[in-house]
């Protein structure tokens, strides 16, 4: 009999009250802004003085269809619960791209899901459409200050702020604007402007005011760095943004709480949930289980890199997931050749975190003898392993996962930055891609180098470095699979990103507005006459 589907799981699923998830949290009511029965915002001062412990859930590099990340966080964060522990999983919010796109949604699998799952995958409370109209309006007001006289003075050729949409357009990757205003632009997908970053990365309502205050939108014709604060338009930006800015609950299929709250890429943003979800979790509970995007080279790194800077707390623990799959993906369909690529991750996090458990995503059609390999391969390095099949089996699944990272946990755990802030950017650059991704060589263009004289000459040489690449490589080539060493790493393109704090560098060819495959997740989604959504997955 073959298993039921993800969304046939979430829809079978008995909801249990928003209100009951809250008082679990110890939460009072006048504390929720209730969306319906089974979700709700909580208000930025929803705290209870706790001092959790963080732990990070990472990856290899995944193969297109994503290693079960999510799934992973809420198994173990389920798993917490169900040995008695006051866990909470804090996760990122999916975008539309990938829904209808080719990945589908990113609310775990199986048994292991987030719910309401439909709603959490679709238009949830609308904070992603929030930032979508926020960077548009900011992108409105730059036009029409320019359409009115342009007293700014802005040089058009150097406008930062590309326009942005929540669905994979290829179409509009490049843009002409007609008129007065007369340029070439594009657009970027929601998830990838710096509006979203500056949401995960803000402390209060008043940090994310002033983040958006900061954001350089051009220069003048005398090379002045503008700002959003020249245009006087921090205030209607952030009361656009004063709903989104908090975190929102919602439950497991088994009713165990989880945060979700914003939802940058990591391959392109720095690719962590909010720093306000994860502080309000941290003070709830005494385990916060959370994730970032792709592969460790990807969203852990920014995580201790970019987020943990912010946030003022470093994972205590870090969780390397893997899958059968994408170990012989990395190997030619040969998991002996791709086993390399978990030792890249290993000692990537390694020289960032000394608290590591690798995980083994279990698949069905995984084999005893190949898990076996796997197994012998983490122990003979004197890591912790654990399978994990939280898919077929939810907490039970996740049980022994849970018990190797508390019982890490019981170690100091020792993290290292991976270089002081004063350092130049340029320098900065060469660390990440020689130390941790392995290029002996590295290649900037001309304009990049002017860029980077440009950024300290104007001050922002102090700002953390957030990698734009490929996710299916820890070089910048995406077929470059396994341990690529000794390559030679382009940097072709770099932009400052003020409000945020990080300067985005961009590796090889990114794209910031993906494209739909040819055959599309939403041709196998329906709704019927009562609303019911089968295929979303």
């Amino acid at each position: 009999m073959p298993m039921k589907t993800d969304i046939e799981i979430a829809n079978e699923t008995q909801i249990m009250p928003i209100t009951e998830i809250a008082k679990k949290l110890g939460i009072s009511l006048d504390k929720l802004e209730c969306y319906g029965h089974d979700k709700a915002k909580l208000s930025l001062d929803c705290t209870n003085h706790k001092k959790g412990k963080l732990i990070l859930i990472t990856s290899t590099n995944p193969t297109p269809y994503g290693e079960g990340k999510t799934t992973v966080t809420i198994g173990l964060n389920d798993a917490l619960c169900r040995l008695g522990k006051s866990s909470i999983a804090t996760l990122r919010e999916p975008s539309l791209g990938p829904v209808f796109g080719i990945k589908g949604g990113a609310t775990g699998g199986g048994y292991a899901q987030a719910i309401p799952m439909a709603d959490i995958n679709l238009h949830f409370t609308g904070d992603i459409h929030a930032v979508t109209a926020c960077n548009n309006l900011l992108c409105a007001m730059i036009d029409n200050h320019i359409y009115q006289g342009n007293t700014l003075h802005i040089d058009l050729n150097t406008i930062q702020v590309p326009r942005a949409l929540d669905i994979n357009d290829r179409a509009l990757r490049s843009i002409h604007i007609n008129g007065k205003n007369e340029r070439e632009d594009s657009f970027v997908i929601s998830t990838a402007t710096e509006i979203m970053a500056i949401l995960c990365l803000s402390k209060d309502l008043m940090d994310l005011k002033q983040r958006l205050a900061n954001i350089l939108i051009a220069y003048d014709v005398d090379g002045k760095p503008l700002y959003v604060s020249d245009l006087h338009g921090e205030e209607a930006l952030t009361i656009l943004l004063k709903d989104a800015i908090k975190p929102n609950l919602v439950q497991s299929l088994e009713h165990n709480p989880i945060l979700i709250h914003g939802g940058p890429f990591a391959n392109i943003a720095h690719g962590c949930n909010s720093v306000i979800a994860t502080n309000m979790a941290l003070s709830l509970a005494d385990y916060i289980v959370t994730e970032a995007g792709f592969g460790s080279d990807l969203g852990a790194f920014k995580f201790i890199d970019i987020k943990s800077r912010t946030l003022d707390h470093m994972p205590d623990l870090i969780v390397i997931n893997t899958t059968i799959r994408s170990l012989k993906y990395n190997g030619e369909n040969h998991l002996e050749k791709g086993i390399c690529n978990l030792q890249a991750h290993i000692d990537m996090m390694q020289k960032l975190n000394s608290n590591i458990v690798i995980c083994l995503n279990q698949f069905q059609d995984d084999t005893e003898e190949e898990i076996a390999y796997v197994k012998q391969y983490v122990e003979n390095q004197n890591l912790p392993f654990a399978i994990c099949n939280a898919y077929l089996q939810g907490s039970e699944g996740a049980i022994t996962l849970a018990q190797k990272v508390l019982n890490a946990l019981e170690h100091e755990n020792k993290v290292n930055l991976p270089y002081p802030l004063t350092s130049s950017i340029e320098t900065k650059i060469h660390v990440i891609l020689k130390n941790f991704y392995q290029a002996k060589n590295v290649e900037m263009t001309e304009d990049v180098k002017q860029k980077i004289q440009q950024f300290e000459k104007n001050g922002f040489g102090n700002l953390p470095i957030c990698i734009a690449k490929t996710q299916y490589s820890i070089s910048d080539n995406p077929k470059d699979l396994g341990y690529p060493k000794d390559h030679t790493i382009h940097v072709t393109h770099i932009k400052v990103a003020t409000g945020a704090g990080f300067i985005i560098v961009y590796l090889g060819n990114i794209m910031t507005m993906p494209g739909m495959p040819k055959e599309p997740a939403y041709l196998q989604m329906q709704i019927d006459k009562q609303g019911l959504i089968k295929g979303l997955y």
